[in-house]
């Protein structure tokens, strides 16, 4: 199981602050410019685990040939049924460098964006 994952089936949510390079791209679903550095992500995913209610991964799906995992989960956003995927990146030693998060349907999309606004400050 990639650690990642684990970290956040255990709610252990200050551990993924270890896993990510000091320069990790966050690629947002509701954001057009990236997110970039450590404690920026960390943070952010800190308030989507805090937004999500039923945080349940579902999928594993792993790439050998460019060290891209995809993790496939569903939720609740307000009771909204909320699906998505973590498009994650690692280093060669085991860093993750590049994450991108993709959400559907839109209605608990656009549900999730407006809880995370509130909770997150503005760039």
């Amino acid at each position: 199981m990639h650690a990642f994952r684990a970290a956040v089936e255990e709610r252990r949510i200050d551990d993924i602050a270890g896993l990510l390079d000091e320069h990790v791209v966050f690629n947002s679903p509701v954001a057009f410019t990236a997110y970039k550095g450590r404690d920026v992500v960390h943070m952010i995913l800190r308030a989507a685990f805090d937004t999500f209610e039923d945080f349940t991964y579902v999928r594993e799906l792993n790439s050998p040939l460019d060290g891209y995992t995809g993790l496939v989960f569903k939720a609740k956003v307000d009771g909204l049924d909320i699906e998505g995927c973590d498009f994650i990146h690692e280093t060669p030693d085991n860093l993750i460098d590049e994450f991108t998060v993709m959400l559907r349907p839109m209605k608990a999309t656009q549900k999730f964006c407006e809880k995370m606004g509130a909770k997150l400050p503005t760039r």
